[in-house]
C-alpha cells in the first residue's frame, strides 16, 4: 500500500501530534461511502477543469483581446504572464496553508476567488483591469489547485481506487486543455472574447455548491504547526522572481542583465528559504518531504515532461494556424483526437496497467510513446496532410494518458497525511515551473531558428517550420532525460515506497 495511505493520524516527525486537531479524514466529517467519495472527486475534477480550461481558452482569443482593448504587442503577453506568475509562485505556499488551515476551506476560498476574478475579467474594458483580473485568477487557482490532490489521496486510500481516481483527475486536466482550444475558438467567433471568462461563472458556482456537502471537513494542523511568515515571504518572492525572469526571456534574452540579475536574486531567495526551513521551529515546508527519492524523482520527471510537451500543445497549434492556415476553431478540432485518446487511455486502462506492471514501467512506456510523437513532428513538411502527417501524432499522445496518472501516483506516494497538501502544492509547482521553462526555452530557440532560416532565404512558412522542428527535437531530448531519471530514481511500485520520516 502506498505510504500516503497509511494512517494519516500518525504523529508528524517534526511537529508531533497536535493536541486539538487531526488532519486525517477519518477524524473529520469526511464522506465515507463510495458514492460520496466519487462525488467529491467530481468536485475536485471540476475545479481542475475550470483552471486548465481557462489557461488554454485564453491563448486562442488573444488576437481578439488585443484588437478590442488596444494591447501593444509587448503588453499582450501579460494576459498570460500575470496568471502564470501568480499561479506558479503561490502553489507551494497555498498547499502548506491548506495543511494548516484546512484543505476544504482553502479549496472553497480559491474557487470563489477564481470565479469572482473571472467575472471581473469578462467585464474588463481596459488592459489594466484585465491584467489585474488575470493575476487574481492565478491566486484563486493556486489556492484551489494546490490542495486538490491532497484531498484526493486522503479520500481514496486503497491502491486500486486511488489509481482510478488519479486517472480521472489527470484526464480532466488533459481534456480541459484540448477543450479550451476548441471552446475558445467557438466562443470568440460566435460571440466575443468576454465569454471565455464568463463561462467560468456557472462552472465555479456549481463547484462551490457541490463542494460544501461533498468534500471532507478537515480542521488542519493549525497555524502554530507551521506559520512561518518569513519562510512564506522568501519562497513566494523567490518563485515569483524566478518565473517572471523566465517568462521574459524571449524579450530580454538569456544573457541580459535583466535575466541574469533576476535569476540570481531568485536563487538567493530560494537558498535563504531552504536555510530558513532547516532551522525554523515550525517550518512552512518541512524538508523531510525531500527525503523521499520518489517524491524528488517524480517532480523532476514532471518538470521535464511538461517542458517538453509545451512543444506539442502550443507549437503544434501555431503550426496549424501559421503554416497550414487553420482557423481558431479548426485548430482546436484538429487537436481533439489527442484529447480523446488521452481520455480513453487514462480512464480506460491506466489504473489497471499501473496495478499490473507498476507505475514506473507504465510511466516509461508513456514517455516512449511521447518521444515517438515528437520525433514524427520533427519531420513535418510545410504542406502537411492532416491524415498522414498529423493524425498519427495525435494518436501517439495516448502516451500522456499513461504517463501522467502514473507520475501523479508516484509524486504523491511519499507524503504522509500531514504533508498531503504540501506534496500536492509541490507537484503542481514543478508543473508550472516546467511550463514556464518550456515556454521560455523552446519558443526562444524556435524563434531564433526561424529568424536564421528567413535570413538565409527561406519562405515564411519554411522558416517557421524549421523553428518548430528544432523545438520538437529539443522536446524529445527532454523526454529522453526524463526517462533516464525515471529509470534511476523511481521505484517500480509505489506500494514499496516508505513515507519520508518514517
Amino acid at each position: 500500500m502506498p505510504a500516503a495511505s497509511t494512517s494519516a493520524s500518525a504523529p508528524s516527525p517534526t511537529t508531533g501530534p497536535s493536541p486539538t486537531t487531526d488532519p486525517s479524514p477519518t477524524a473529520a466529517a469526511a464522506p465515507r461511502g463510495l458514492r460520496s467519495r466519487w462525488t467529491a472527486l467530481t468536485v475536485l475534477s471540476t475545479g481542475m477543469l475550470m483552471t486548465i480550461l481557462d489557461g488554454s481558452i485564453v491563448t486562442v482569443a488573444m488576437p481578439a483581446i488585443q484588437s478590442d482593448l488596444g494591447f501593444s504587442p509587448a503588453s499582450l503577453s501579460w494576459v498570460v504572464n500575470a496568471y502564470l506568475i501568480a499561479f506558479g509562485s503561490l502553489l507551494l505556499l497555498a498547499g502548506r496553508l491548506g495543511d494548516l488551515l484546512g484543505r476544504k476551506r482553502m479549496f472553497l476560498a480559491g474557487t470563489a476567488v477564481f470565479t469572482g476574478a473571472s467575472v471581473l475579467a469578462g467585464f474588463a474594458a481596459s488592459p489594466t483591469v484585465l491584467i489585474a483580473a488575470r493575476f487574481l485568477q492565478g491566486i484563486g487557482s493556486a489556492m484551489a489547485s494546490a490542495v486538490s490532490l491532497g484531498i484526493l489521496i486522503t479520500l481514496f486510500t486503497a491502491p486500486r481506487e486511488r489509481a482510478k481516481a488519479i486517472a480521472v483527475f489527470s484526464f480532466t486536466g488533459a481534456a480541459g486543455a484540448s477543450l479550451g482550444q476548441v471552446l475558445g475558438g467557438v466562443l470568440t467567433d460566435a460571440l466575443d472574447w468576454h465569454w471565455i471568462f464568463f463561462i467560468n461563472l456557472p462552472i465555479g458556482l456549481a463547484a462551490l455548491f457541490l463542494a460544501l456537502p461533498a468534500l471532507p471537513v478537515d480542521r488542519g494542523l493549525g497555524l502554530g504547526a507551521g506559520a512561518d511568515v518569513l519562510g512564506a515571504a522568501l519562497v513566494t518572492g523567490g518563485l515569483m522572481t524566478g518565473i517572471y525572469s523566465v517568462v521574459k526571456v524571449e524579450q530580454y534574452g538569456w544573457t541580459s542583465a535583466h535575466t541574469l540579475g533576476l535569476g540570481a536574486l531568485s536563487l538567493a531567495l530560494l537558498a535563504a528559504f531552504t536555510l530558513r526551513q532547516a532551522k525554523a521551529r515550525t517550518p512552512l515546508v518541512p524538508l523531510r518531504i525531500f527525503r523521499s527519492r520518489t517524491v524528488v524523482g517524480a517532480n523532476l520527471v514532471q518538470m521535464l515532461m511538461v517542458a517538453a510537451l509545451f512543444s506539442f500543445q502550443i507549437l503544434v497549434a501555431l503550426y496549424l494556424q501559421k503554416v497550414l492556415g487553420y482557423g481558431a476553431a479548426a485548430t482546436g478540432l484538429a487537436m481533439l483526437p489527442a484529447a480523446l485518446v488521452i481520455g480513453a487511455v487514462s480512464l480506460g486502462v491506466s489504473a489497471r496497467l499501473n496495478a499490473r506492471f507498476g507505475e514506473r514501467n507504465v510511466l516509461l512506456a508513456g514517455l516512449a510513446l511521447l518521444i515517438l510523437a515528437l520525433g514524427l513532428l520533427t519531420r513535418l513538411p510545410v504542406h502537411a496532410d492532416y491524415a498522414t502527417d498529423l493524425l498519427p501524432v495525435m494518436l501517439l499522445a495516448a502516451g500522456f494518458g499513461l504517463a501522467l496518472p502514473a507520475l501523479t501516483s508516484l509524486g504523491m506516494s511519499g507524503a504522509d497525511g500531514h504533508d498531503a497538501g504540501l506534496a500536492s502544492g509541490l507537484f503542481n509547482t514543478t508543473q508550472q515551473i516546467g511550463m514556464a521553462l518550456g515556454v521560455a526555452v523552446l519558443s526562444t530557440l524556435a524563434a531564433s531558428r526561424t529568424e536564421s532560416s528567413a535570413r538565409s532565404g527561406s519562405t515564411p512558412a519554411e522558416a517557421l517550420t524549421s523553428g518548430y522542428h528544432l523545438a520538437f527535437a529539443l522536446g524529445a531530448a527532454l523526454l529522453l532525460a526524463a526517462i533516464a531519471l525515471a529509470a534511476t530514481l523511481l521505484p517500480g511500485d509505489v506500494s514499496r515506497e516508505t513515507s519520508p520520516g518514517r
